[in-house]
């Protein structure tokens, strides 16, 4: 081969490689230049306006009636409907992409304008019903255009019903512009749904079904059912528990007194499964008004639901659904509110320090549409959200999306994402619910082809799960007897101290449970009125999977000649400086002796074997003499506080390893007096 001949070649691949990597240019309108109507038909939100055609499409590629396209104001108007949009950038115009969500047909001219507002005419046919619900209309200039706007002219007399635009883009590609489902990276294409069967299942509807975090029980409302307290048309709430054999047992009705003659339902559950939210607050007579409640786990079952203050709490659509956060102090709602753009969107509180809620904030446009947001679902890894939504493209009637926090403020998320056909069908599908391993989730769908609503379950794609978390589990006991304890469980950030989560352990109600997100390092706090608190590290910094961590936490006595052992990563390696992120287990000594003003203490320094003995008793020493610094600082008398210095003399664990010398570098403290 010439040279010549091989280099033409190489530039003929390359040219092709070129041709196929070109990705389309579209750009789809940012904004309404002028219109001549928009249809308002209610007093509440921005539905069916001019501004609605702004952005990609959010009906099509499904077709139908839009809260989220422009619709002039007169179904069939005798006068010419009009509106001109503009775009981010002049673009070489190739094609014109209408988004006709219903009724197309009665557009009737279609102009681009340039830079200098000159005008193009693309279009100019005599309009007709086309008898189909909807279509994507494209044009193909041949003219040679510059453009940043369309404007489209349509004639609504001669199409029965409303005409209504999802939106327009232009291209500098002849390529058909399509519009797409923004769905999850990666799935799996043999997903399936899975009916729970009649266990679960009825001729009634089965709707919302919460998970408990531990996947061992499922709680949902069951509505139109011979077997409900008061009224069958009522909805009740029932549970099914997972059996040994991986099948779920026969539903049961919750009972009284989360059941009454009114309507129930749970609408989220705490983090370790302890605390039920619940639609309505219940009265002692038996009635029920507007707003939500909690229930909380006790010896003898659920205990009266207890009233939930959020400031300027109100709806003004029927339904409230709502999902608490992993750490209990964020609740999203499902709401219409003065401010809300369609028929309901996500609204977010936050606890206030009152134990009160502050007033629901709306979470952004990127979530909320102008049609139907609902159903929240908040995932154990606190960032991942799953909601249904009417106003964002996808497979039917209702879809379910997964967005990302992005931010503490809870009001900057990522693009929702559709969680694709195996889930979303061309009917309702809503209440997503999912425990915390993350494997399987729980969802309401119609049940083809009863179109009963029924719940199912389905094995998630990676790309669908939360971040995978730690499930710690356990129960708080006394050293010297192993008996339960009552304790605060607090577990706070190694690397910064900052609290995380808090929790409690009552023995009648069994064990404590903390869901931590995994990539950090935690300590864990248990603490009692009597007992000097306990601290145990959980490292989960390289775990990349689910884990379940069963750890018992055992309390000391407060009690003269009680030996109490301090973290054994206090100070920096070889050195006598105290890390940072160890004040805060020294803090718990000084508020203990502020608390037993009398006592007094043997702060004791501990080394390995490594290295020179006398070395190591002067290492020992300058740390014992540090930790009584830090006490001194924050007011303790030091007569209060001895110190003695055994460095390598005391072994608590074999010198052969470093995992086991590194037990043996530690400080003690043995109280004297109480």
């Amino acid at each position: 081969m010439s040279l010549f001949k091989g280099i033409l070649i190489c530039c003929i691949l390359l040219a092709f490689a070129k041709k196929n990597t070109y990705a389309q240019n579209i750009l789809w309108a940012d904004k309404v230049l002028g219109y001549s109507s928009e249809y308002r038909p209610g007093q509440f939100g921005q539905g069916y306006r001019s501004k609605q055609i702004l952005h990609k499409p959010n009906k099509l590629p499904d077709f139908g009636n839009s809260p989220c396209a422009w619709t002039p104001a007169d179904a069939e108007s005798r006068s010419e409907e009009w509106i001109k949009v503009g775009f981010a950038k002049t673009i070489s115009l190739k094609q014109v992409a209408i988004a006709e969500n219903l009724n197309p047909g009665a557009i009737a001219r279609v102009y681009a304008y340039d830079e200098n507002g000159k005008e193009f005419l693309l279009l100019d046919k005599k309009p007709a019903s086309e008898g189909i619900t909807g279509k994507m209309l494209r044009l193909f200039p041949t003219q040679n255009i510059l453009a940043n706007a369309i404007k489209i002219i349509l004639q609504p007399d001669k199409v029965p019903g409303f005409n209504q635009i999802d939106a327009i883009g232009i291209s500098d590609d002849v390529k058909p512009i399509d519009a797409e489902i923004n769905l999850s990276a990666n799935l799996k294409k043999d997903l399936k749904k899975e009916n729970l069967g009649k266990n679960v299942n009825s001729a009634a509807q089965e709707l919302a079904p919460i998970i408990s975090p531990d996947g061992k029980t499922l709680y949902f409302t069951r509505e139109d059912f011979a077997g409900n307290t008061g009224s069958p048309k009522n909805q009740d709430v029932w549970f099914s528990q997972l059996g040994n054999n991986n099948q779920w047992g026969k539903a049961q009705n919750i009972g009284p007194p989360i059941n009454n003659i009114g309507n129930n339902a749970i609408a989220s559950i705490s983090n370790v499964g302890k605390t039920l939210y619940l639609i309505n607050k219940y009265r002692s007579d038996g009635t029920m008004t507007f707003g939500i409640s909690q229930s909380f786990a006790t010896k003898n079952g659920w205990s009266f639901p207890k009233d939930i203050i959020v400031t300027d709490f109100y709806n003004n659509e029927d339904g409230t659904e709502l999902a608490v956060s992993p750490q209990g102090n964020v609740m999203v709602f499902s709401l219409q509110r003065r401010d809300t753009e369609g028929d309901k969107d996500l609204y977010v509180s936050f606890q206030q320090k009152d134990d009160s809620w502050s007033e629901p904030r709306r979470m952004g446009n990127v979530i909320n549409t102008a049609d139907y947001e609902g159903s929240p679902f908040i995932a154990l890894d606190n960032k991942s959200l799953y909601f249904s939504s009417r106003g964002i493209s996808g497979y039917g009637k209702s879809d379910i999306f997964l967005s990302k926090r992005l931010d503490d403020t809870w009001l900057n998320w990522s693009e929702p994402e559709n969680l694709g056909p195996a889930i979303n069908s061309k009917s309702w599908d809503a209440y997503f619910s999912i425990s915390a391993t993350g494997d399987y989730a729980y969802f309401t769908a119609n049940d083809e082809p009863s179109g009963i609503s029924d719940i199912f379950r389905i094995e998630l794609n990676p790309e669908m799960k939360p971040d995978p978390v730690a499930i710690i589990s356990g129960s708080i006991l006394e050293i010297e007897t192993n008996k339960p304890v009552r304790a605060d469980i607090v577990a706070d950030l190694k690397k910064n101290n900052e609290v995380f989560t808090k929790a409690q352990f009552d023995p009648e109600t069994g064990e404590f449970r903390l869901i931590l997100p995994l990539k950090d390092i935690y300590r864990i706090t248990a603490s009692e009125k009597g007992y000097f608190p306990v601290t145990e590290e959980i490292d989960l910094s390289n775990e990349i999977n689910f884990k379940n961590i069963k750890k018992n936490l055992y309390l000391q006595p407060i009690k003269a000649g009680q030996q109490i052992r301090l973290n054994n990563t206090m100070f920096t390696q070889s050195s006598a400086d105290v890390v940072p992120t160890s004040y805060s287990e020294l803090d718990r000594i000084v508020t203990t002796m502020k608390d037993f003003p009398a006592m007094e203490i043997l702060l004791e320094g501990h080394t390995d074997n490594q290295g020179e003995v006398q070395k190591n008793i002067k290492l020992a020493e300058d740390r014992v003499q540090q930790v009584k610094k830090y006490l001194l600082s924050k007011g303790i008398d030091a007569q209060r506080i001895q110190t003695k210095a055994w460095g390598p003399a005391k072994p608590i664990a074999s010198n052969l390893t470093e995992q086991t010398r590194q037990k043996n570098r530690r400080v003690e403290f043995t109280i004297l007096k109480i």
